[in-house]
């Protein structure tokens, strides 16, 4: 393939991700591709960026669907960013561009990544993908067993309530099976399981909640703690403008990390003596329920990104 740039120009490749096929443009040439999402497609992907020089490929993060090309364009020494969809989409507001195509999608994301210069992105390791899919296999069982147990209680038929009993006996053998599975997993690995044991000694933190972290914030023990909080969706946003100042509200970040953080501060209030007087602290101020499990959430995970990245355990009393 020929280009058309003058060698000052950054060339950013835009890659949308489905299934079958990898939608491809080049920017600022305005050359666009579609290969087959396998690895002769992929092939050709990796072609295109050598003969263009490719310096940033932007792909959207499609839960499987973009590992391969991301693994084999990181290893021939591109860089590649992997994006939130939404970011994407309102970058997409902005340019005007309402319609939705696959062809619009990958100009987006070249024009993002020429505009925003985002921060490539390690591929994930084959272990922590297999970790990952475990834990969204788990979280998935204890969606359907909690529908089925909702529905077993409002049901008046003894036919219905026995096959609903059944497959909810069915959604717990399932979940033993995913939780012997994840810990096998990760006690194969040295590295995560020392991870894992400095998470877990952390009161409040189980081995269900330490595996999703891991899963869902690899980037635990390496960020500052402004950063893990942003990453989770957990750092106070302001609301100003003008002479009004509103309330400093959460927003974005990662939903699974925040969620299983919600459950974990339930729990570390409880049981963590330090975080029950900070919670209890804080309710005594008048600050709502919300307003105080959202700090315990963030000191929390600051407290195991600290642990991570000194390679300690938990202890009650300061090192």
């Amino acid at each position: 393939m020929t280009t058309n740039q003058t060698p000052s120009e950054t060339v950013v490749v835009g890659v949308d991700v489905s299934k079958k096929w990898l939608d491809v443009f080049l920017h600022p040439m305005g050359e666009r591709v579609r290969v087959a999402n396998d690895a002769t497609g992929i092939g050709k992907l990796l072609t295109c960026c050598l003969a263009n020089s490719a310096e940033l490929v932007v792909m959207e993060a499609t839960g499987r669907y973009h590992r391969m090309a991301h693994i084999a364009l990181h290893e021939a020494g591109f860089q590649v960013a992997i994006i939130n969809p939404y970011r994407t989409r309102r970058f997409a507001d902005v340019l005007g561009r309402v319609a939705k195509t696959d062809e619009i999608d990958a100009e987006v994301l070249a024009r993002f990544g020429t505009i925003m210069k985002p921060v490539p992105t390690e591929p994930t390791s084959a272990t922590m993908a297999q970790v990952k899919e475990i834990v969204v296999a788990r979280r998935q069982v204890i969606t359907e067993r909690l529908a089925l147990e909702n529905q077993s209680e409002e049901t008046t038929s003894d036919m219905v309530k026995d096959l609903l009993i059944e497959r909810i006996a069915l959604c717990r053998r399932h979940c033993d099976v995913l939780d012997a599975e994840l810990q096998a997993v990760l006690k194969a690995d040295p590295q995560l399981t020392q991870r894992c044991a400095i998470l877990t000694s952390i009161p409040g933190i189980g081995p269900t909640t330490a595996a999703t972290l891991l899963a869902e914030m690899k980037e635990l023990g390496s960020a500052n703690s402004a950063e893990v909080a942003a990453l989770a969706g957990l750092a106070p946003m302001n609301r100003d403008s003008g002479m009004m100042r509103g309330k400093k509200t959460i927003r974005g970040g990662r939903v699974m990390a925040r969620n299983i953080l919600y459950m974990a501060s339930v729990s570390a209030v409880r049981w963590n003596l330090d975080l029950k007087a900070f919670y209890e602290r804080l309710r005594k101020a008048g600050k709502p329920f919300k307003v105080a499990i959202t700090a315990v959430m963030r000191k929390l995970l600051v407290l195991a990104n600290t642990l991570l990245k000194e390679g300690r355990a938990w202890s009650a009393a300061p090192p």
